[in-house]
């Protein structure tokens, strides 16, 4: 009995030097896979402000799908998370720390959401490239290619649509971008004197957030507004008559001539 007593104690003994062993290559296959996918598929962020309240909080984390805009492109009304290089340079970058520790964790902070992005932005996109955005109508609100918003679902209670008046056209591969909380938000209509004058290139976009993780008691998706379907809607509806005009005045060009020559 002490025999077998004895070889149950050495095997537990052993199992445990077993997994402490193989613990910092766990460690390791975590840390690289976490990267893996914070790279190219996934990532949490972390909402450090009040920009865009209600439909996200301080202290929010979302998880942002980085593949999406692989397989379609940047809409109005998504939420994107965004890179400020090169395109709102306000604010100076700040300084990585020195100590090798507390770079990594501040690294393994921005991987898993505990800790805001070095120069990362969180905006809803209002127009794309082509597009014309313009503040106020006789109503006071936002118009995208001339058809109002309807920003009730998700402006902040009590803002309007925006307290200075604007008209942006947003140059081809750039998007004008706005948080919901318009009265505290230093979005694209603070920018217009940066490059861009107020856009951001869409080649800066990290993702789109599409749900709260965090806390678990606002956890949900984040879809498109309603709204954002009838700007799309009246330039679908235009092209067919854009193009029918453009056909047509040959037609009617040749029929004058031939007219003429009667």
């Amino acid at each position: 009995m002490k025999s077998e007593s004895r070889n149950k104690v050495e095997a537990t003994a052993r199992r445990r030097g077993s997994f402490w062993k193989e613990l910092p290559v766990l460690v390791v296959m975590a840390l690289v896979l976490a990267l893996v996918v914070k790279t190219f598929v996934l990532q949490a962020f972390y909402i450090p402000s009040e920009s865009m309240e209600n439909t996200l909080l301080t202290n929010d984390r979302v998880l942002v799908n980085k593949l999406v805009y692989r397989t379609r492109d940047i809409e109005r009304g998504d939420i994107v998370v965004f890179s400020g290089t090169d395109s709102w340079d306000t604010y100076a970058a700040p300084q990585a720390p020195a100590n090798p520790v507390a770079a990594f964790f501040r690294w393994a902070g921005t991987v898993f959401g505990v800790v805001p992005g070095e120069k990362d932005y969180i905006k809803r996109v209002i127009g794309v490239g082509g597009d014309t955005v313009t503040c106020c109508d006789i109503e006071g609100r936002v118009t995208v290619n001339g058809v109002a918003l309807d920003e009730s679902s998700y402006l902040y209670p009590g803002n309007v649509p925006s307290q200075s008046f604007f008209t942006a056209k947003v140059p081809e591969g750039r998007l004008w971008v706005m948080g919901d909380h318009r009265q505290v938000s230093l979005d694209s209509r603070e920018h217009t004197s940066d490059p861009g004058r107020g856009s951001i290139p869409v080649d800066q976009v990290v993702g789109r957030a599409f749900v709260i993780i965090w806390p678990l008691s606002r956890a949900t998706t984040l879809s498109i507004p309603e709204t954002f379907a009838r700007p799309a809607s009246a330039l679908a509806g235009a092209a067919p008559a854009l193009a029918g005009f453009a056909g047509a005045l040959p037609l009617f060009w040749l029929r004058r001539r031939w007219l003429a020559r009667r």
